[in-house]
């Protein structure tokens, strides 16, 4: 059967999106920095753990951040307070990051500080459930939220981001006794996409999960690059 128009279009997107990716990963092992892609849908609370990431890691790591927004960069300044290199892109219409946008991201950083200090590039991809796991900007691994707000079924019906997680953060967990939702069912309808996902509940509120969170990103700073994206 031959392909759509669409079909074929889209196709030729991704690859050209996948070499992209590509070189940007080489720039980042190039430089020695491990970088994290960190999606989710709005909401689901990936700013307020990038500021707890910061606050907790930036005096032993030398971390940056590439901040993806559609049109504000009202997550950018909040992050900006913590006091380490933070690059804002703004997407327009776009519902995603791509290798492109982050190469130009990598361009700034490399113009304005010398990247081989750097350890850590955490991309904060902009809220959406499904495109921004399809398209990949030069990340080591990939970083998923699921606040429990959202429900159970989620993994089930946007399985793409799932399957591609190699860590996955299930947020906002003070709430459960607030919430007709089961913890441990997320957990199983996630194992059905990524039977070899790390999974963490967190809340940011209390601080639940938080060490076990830092301690992650901690381990695979350390890997060399090439054994970076081996299941957890």
């Amino acid at each position: 059967m031959h392909q759509t128009f669409d079909a074929a279009l889209g196709i030729n997107l991704l690859h050209a999106n996948q070499t992209g990716a590509d070189s940007n990963r080489d720039r980042f092992d190039e430089w020695g920095i491990t970088c994290l892609n960190i999606m989710s849908s709005p909401g689901a609370g990936k700013t307020v753990l990038l500021e707890q990431t910061l606050e907790a890691l930036s005096s032993e790591i030398k971390i940056a951040v590439i901040e993806g927004d559609m049109t504000t960069e009202l997550d950018a300044e909040r992050l900006r307070k913590y006091n380490v290199p933070v690059i804002a892109i703004n997407t327009g219409r776009s519902c995603h990051l791509d290798s492109r946008m982050v190469a130009g991201g990598i361009h700034q950083l490399e113009h304005q500080y010398n990247p081989t200090d750097f350890d850590l590039v955490l991309v904060e991809n902009v809220g959406n459930l499904v495109c921004p796991a399809e398209f990949e900007v030069g990340e080591h691994l990939k970083v998923a939220l699921l606040s429990i707000t959202e429900g159970e079924d989620k993994p089930l019906k946007y399985p793409i981001m799932f399957q591609q997680a190699d860590c996955l953060l299930i947020t906002k967990i003070d709430l459960a006794p607030y919430l007709d939702v089961d913890i441990n069912r997320i957990e199983e309808n996630v194992r059905q996409m990524n039977p070899h996902v790390k999974i963490i509940a967190i809340s940011a509120k209390t601080g639940a999960g938080l060490e076990a969170w830092l301690d992650w990103v901690k381990s695979q700073i350390i890997i060399k690059p090439t054994l970076v994206g081996k299941p957890c």
